[in-house]
């Protein structure tokens, strides 16, 4: 069942949105050479205490961190530990904060230091693929028209589209109905409609789309061993022009 939101949610659900935008601009500033994802987790996990709130990941389905730092290769839920980031990589991090009740989500990658163009690129088109869905996050439109449109634009552009994970509702609870795929369905989907709050997040491939769940029993990594980026917002359907509320 979706869950349409009453404007006193919503309302708690922005504030829960800011935390998770904050933390990210923390987040953009702190990648360097050299820092270890432990170190970011903690910077994170810091913030959010110090505002009262909590990491939705932590403790969630067993995950042990706050946040997910998944680098070069890793698509998604790389844990946080002892390694460095180093010049060169790319490393996408994506952050839940719980707030008043509710949920907020969001996924970025970053450059670290000066990379390869090819990488650039990859961050980039990853980005404007949730951009292109953003076009059809109206109410009256339906959840395929945004699932066709990102792979539509990623491919458009030579890069593979992950099929093993997808969006999601949110809400109070962080993972709510609908799942939002990044590829063409078969069926149209939910009928976009106002209140909705979504957690659309394009993770697109240099190469295969194929993928690895390491012995961690979270890391999911490309089978091919090429580069990988995530981006990820919470959206919210109006009467209009979506609301996204992590950005």
């Amino acid at each position: 069942m979706i869950i349409i939101k009453n404007a006193q949610q919503i309302e708690k659900m922005r504030k829960s949105c800011a935390l998770v935008k904050e933390a990210h601009g923390l987040l953009a500033q702190a990648i360097v050479p050299d820092i270890t994802t432990r170190e970011l987790d903690e910077l994170v996990t810091k913030f959010l205490k110090l505002r009262g709130a909590k990491a939705s990941f932590k403790n969630y389905r067993g995950f042990p961190k706050s946040i997910c730092v998944s680098i070069n290769e890793e698509i998604v839920h790389g844990i946080p530990g002892t390694r460095r980031l180093r010049e060169g990589d790319i490393v996408s991090i994506d952050v839940g904060a719980y707030f008043g009740g509710f949920h907020g989500d969001a996924a970025r990658t970053y450059a670290v230091g000066n990379v390869a163009p090819r990488a650039k690129e990859l961050i980039e088109v990853t980005k404007q693929s949730f951009f292109a869905g953003m076009k059809y996050a109206r109410a009256g439109h339906f959840l395929h028209e945004i699932s066709a449109a990102v792979q539509e634009y990623a491919e458009s552009h030579g890069f593979g589209v992950i099929e093993d994970y997808v969006g999601h509702g949110i809400g109070a609870e962080l993972h709510e109905s609908p799942e939002i795929p990044n590829f063409r369905q078969k069926s149209r989907g939910a009928k976009l409609r106002p209140g909705m709050t979504l957690a659309i997040e394009p993770m697109i491939s240099m190469g295969s789309a194929d993928i690895v769940i390491l012995d961690d029993e979270w890391t999911a990594i490309t089978k091919d061993g090429g580069m990988a980026a995530h981006y990820e917002d919470t959206v919210l359907i109006t009467h209009g022009d979506p609301e996204i509320m992590t950005l």
